[in-house]
């Protein structure tokens, strides 16, 4: 996807902290829905986890890899297809990380770093939810990153 490579040794550590996740049916169902261009919701999380780990990685960090891969996993973990048309859709942008942190409690055992991680995600469009850790810091910026390309490479 973009100008960075994870070795085979890094994609099995990625596999072997999100297995349980990505068994799980409500994790999966994010394939049917769209998230920018022809990525699915699914697809678009997995290339923040996979970002992520890079930068840690790379940058030297030293974040915790669990809290960062999981949090990565289910920042969008909201399970509806924003492109439908509905009122409360158009508040997107601002209403699906708290959605999605919702479900993510719900369905997970969450600690405070991967609720952080999913409640400021959207940081600063939502001023007050603030990355509070370096977790936090690098998905918010992953997100970023990877929804810029995702939304404009043909």
């Amino acid at each position: 996807m973009f100008l960075f490579h994870l070795t085979k040794e890094d994609r099995q550590k990625i596999h072997q902290i999100l297995k349980q996740y990505q068994e799980d049916s409500k994790v999966q169902s994010m394939h049917g829905f769209v998230q920018h261009g022809r990525t699915s919701t699914y697809e678009h999380c997995m290339n923040v986890v996979k970002l992520s780990f890079w930068i840690n990685k790379h940058l030297h960090l030293s974040a915790n890899e669990r809290a960062l891969l999981t949090g990565a996993l289910l920042h969008d973990f909201y399970l509806y297809d924003w492109h439908e048309k509905s009122t409360w859709h158009r508040w997107h942008g601002f209403s699906h990380p708290s959605r999605a942190w919702k479900n993510a409690r719900r369905h997970f055992p969450m600690g405070a770093k991967e609720e952080n991680i999913i409640r400021s995600h959207m940081w600063p469009l939502i001023p007050w939810q603030i990355p509070r850790s370096r977790e936090a810091v690098i998905v918010c910026l992953a997100d970023k990153c990877c929804s810029l390309y995702e939304t404009t490479a043909r």
